[in-house]
This record gives structure tokens, sequence and C-alpha cells, in this order.
């Protein structure tokens, strides 16, 4: 039992890394075969449509980057407890999720119903993508409480070391998605042709089932933390804690989304085909980033763990490992989209327009990757170490400092591929300053230990 519960601070570094993060790489490629799947669909309603998909695009991604944010914070301070043997305020952490999942969940309602025909107003004038954004758009965000509890109740099985289980909501949620839309979207086996608003409520449904799932397997599963009536009361200390380590996560999505809105208005002064590349490139690089974000699921807590168990030797060790690992994702990307743009475009229908404009796109957008491992790993072990500050720093300076502004000056050329040049500039920026901000963190770590840490990398 000692060694179960104490699997982080315990086990050879590499097999726990790879034990953690491996379920989640595996659920994170669904997720991405997901994305990849539902916009090909949207994509043979028309181009129009996958453009609107693809302009709701910042305000989805908000309100899942509120979800994971906040599970950031959860996962994190959750980690530390049980690594300090704290399991009392574990437990008030736990409560204070779901709690915190339904007001997140309230705040999407009110934006969905009273906000979305101003959102989409802002971002074109073509009235067909954005009255087919709208009705996309209101039921994500409406019927998003699946999303935000499922979320908090994976982070959850994250913190206690039962990715496996993660990996099978994640799964479960992601192949009904994928199932439903061509059912929904096309109305087949005797159900209505519902268009764009059948990929939202595959969407939903999706992530209600796997909510229900989550909550299952927490409750029966999950035996580090204790689920009762008195761990449901708002707890302003515990509530200060999860956003002081996960608020600047949920900013760096907001900074994120703000990028995508920004760029997708900068796109279309071009054409509406420009947007819908660089929708469809974003579906397409999931399947690079997914991974790597699994993989930071999996390394979070197991450096959150150690920092409570004081065990220097095992969080340097596994974040080299996992940098390692984080490049290699992103060079397979990199040479995915070096050669072969044309045939990954071919899967959202492109129109000659789109494969035109998409390929070089494709190619110059892809160099960033070369860079951008080190980055992403970086930003998670900021906010492992409760220095989440350091992450929002990082995503400003690479997307609102740098990014939108040279975006914008290469657009005033009137050369479409310019723009494009937008992303490997930020990146080398980005990794400059992580390499600089990680070094600063990790003897600011060790100068604030009281007494030193063990040593005992396996």
């Amino acid at each position: 039992m000692e060694l179960r519960e104490n699997k982080m601070g315990v086990m050879p570094v590499n097999k726990l890394l790879i034990s953690m993060a491996l379920p989640m790489i595996i659920s994170m490629l669904v997720q991405a075969l997901y994305n990849i799947v539902d916009s090909m669909y949207v994509s043979q309603l028309s181009e129009y449509a996958l453009t609107a998909v693809s302009l709701a695009f910042p305000a989805q991604n908000l309100m899942i980057g509120i979800a994971t944010g906040t599970g950031v914070g959860v996962a994190s301070l959750l980690s530390r407890s049980l690594g300090e043997k704290n399991y009392e305020k574990a437990n008030t952490v736990a409560g204070n999720s779901f709690l915190l999942a339904i007001a997140s969940w309230l705040l999407l309602v009110v934006f969905g119903l009273f906000f979305s025909k101003m959102y989409f107003r802002g971002q074109t004038e073509v009235v067909e993508i954005a009255a087919m954004g709208v009705t996309y758009l209101r039921i994500v965000t409406v019927a998003s409480l699946g999303i935000f509890v499922e979320i908090a109740m994976e982070r959850l099985l994250q913190s206690t070391g039962r990715t496996m289980l993660s990996m099978v909501v994640q799964l479960v949620g992601a192949i009904i998605n994928i199932i439903l839309d061509p059912i929904l979207i096309f109305g087949r086996y005797g159900f209505p042709e519902m268009g764009i608003a059948g990929a939202a409520v595959a969407t939903v449904i999706g992530q209600i089932v796997a909510m229900i799932i989550a909550i299952i397997l927490n409750l029966a599963l999950n035996k580090e933390i204790k689920f009762a009536k008195k761990y449901l009361k708002a707890d302003r200390q515990i509530i200060k804690e999860v956003y002081i380590i996960g608020f600047p996560s949920i900013l760096m999505v907001a900074i994120g989304s703000l990028m995508t809105f920004s760029l997708n208005k900068i796109l279309g002064i071009f054409t509406s085909t420009a947007v819908a590349v660089f929708g469809a490139y974003y579906k397409l690089q999931s399947f690079v980033f997914m991974p790597l974000f699994g993989l930071n699921n999996g390394l979070v807590p197991i450096v959150a763990y150690n920092l409570g168990a004081r065990k220097k030797d095992r969080i340097v060790k596994v974040i080299k490992l996992a940098m390692i690992y984080a490049v290699g994702l992103m060079m397979f990307g990199f040479v995915t989209f070096q050669y072969v743009p044309e045939a990954l475009l071919s899967l959202f229908n492109a129109s000659d327009e789109m494969i035109e404009i998409g390929v070089p796109a494709l190619r110059t957008l892809s160099l960033s990757y070369i860079f951008a491992g080190i980055c992403i790993v970086s930003a998670s072990v900021f906010q492992a170490l409760d220095k989440s500050i350091y992450s929002l720093l990082m995503s400003a300076a690479r997307q609102l400092i740098v990014l939108i502004p040279v975006a914008y000056l290469l657009s005033l050329t009137g050369v479409l591929d310019y723009v494009w040049w937008s992303f490997p500039i930020a990146e080398v920026v980005s990794l400059a300053v992580s390499l600089l901000l990680l070094r600063k963190v990790m003897r600011d770590v060790s100068r604030v230990m009281d007494t030193p840490f063990e040593s005992s990398a396996n």
C-alpha cells in the first residue's frame, strides 16, 4: 500500500514518467483524432462551415482553457498535499474542484446566450458564416457542464497517479463524439440532419458521458481522496491557492484565444479561405501538440509531488527526460508537415485555392516546432513549482508582444505567405525567455529550502 500510494516519490523516474504520461498521450491522440474528424465532416458541408468552426475556436478554446487551467491548480495543489501527507487538505481541494467546475459552467452559459452574436459580428461580415458560427457556439457553451466537470474529475485521477483511468474517460468521450458526428451532421440511421448543429450536439453528448464515467471512477476507485458533503463547501483559502497556480494558465489560454481571434481578423483581410486554412492547421497540429500536452499532464503531478516530498534530484531528472521526449515529438511533427502538407489539407475537402494557400503555410508554421518542445515543458514545470506567473510571461511575450504585432506588420506587405513567418519568429523569442526563466526558477526552488533535498534519483 505504501508503494502504491507514493509511487511518484519512489518509482524510477523514467518508468514513472512513461507510466504517468503514456495513458494521457494515448487519450490526447484520440482527442486530436476527434478534432480532425469533426472538422473533416464539417468541411463536407461547405468551406463556410469550416470557417465558422474555425472562428468559433478561440471562444471554445477559452472555455476549455478555464477548465484545464483550474485543473492545473487543483492537480498541483492536490499532488503537493498528498506529498506532504496533508490528506484533509487534499480532500478539501477535491471538493472545491467540483464547485469551481459548476461556477465556470454558469459563466459560459451567460456568454453563450448573450454574447455569441457579438463575438461573430466582430470577426466576419459574411452572414452565412456568422449564422452557422452562432448556432455552433451557443450549443457548445450552454451545454458545457460536461466538459467542466469531466476535466475536474480527470485531474483528481491524475493527481493520485491514476492516469490510466483518466485515459479511459477521455477515450470514451472522444469515441462517442467521433461516432455521433456523421450521424447527427448528415442525419443517418433515422436521426434528423442537423448540419453544423449536429457537430456541436455530438461534442456535448460525448462530454456529458465522459463526465458521468469520471464521477463514477472517482467515487469507486480513487481511494486517496474522500468524497464527503463537508468537503463540498467553498473554502476561500483553497480557491485562492488553486487560482494562484491555475489562473496564469487560464490567462495563457486567454492570450492564445486572443491571438487566434486577432490572427483570424488579419487573415480575413486577404480571404476567408486563409481563415479556413488556419483553422485546418490548428486541427492538424493537435496531433503534434496533444501528445506533448499528455506528457505534461504526466509531468506536473510528478514534479509537484516531489516538491512536497523535497526530492530535488527526481525533479531535475524528470524535467530533463520530459524535454528530450518533447523535442522528439516536435521533430516528428516538423518532418510530417514539411513533406506531406497537401495530403494533410486534403483531409478537409480542400479546394484548389485552399491547397495553394495552405501548403506554404503549413511548411512555414511547422518551423516553430523546432523550438516549441522545450518552451511547452518549461511552462508546465513553472506551474508545478508554483511559478505559474512565468508561464504567463512566456505566453504573453510569444503571442501578444511578438506574434500578433509581427503578423500585422508582415500583412502590410500585402503578401499572405509572409504572415505565417510570425510563428517561428515568436517561438524563437519564447525559447530564449523560457530558458532564462527556467534557470532562475530552479535556483529559487533550491534556495528557499530550509533543509537539503533528498537525493533519490532512480
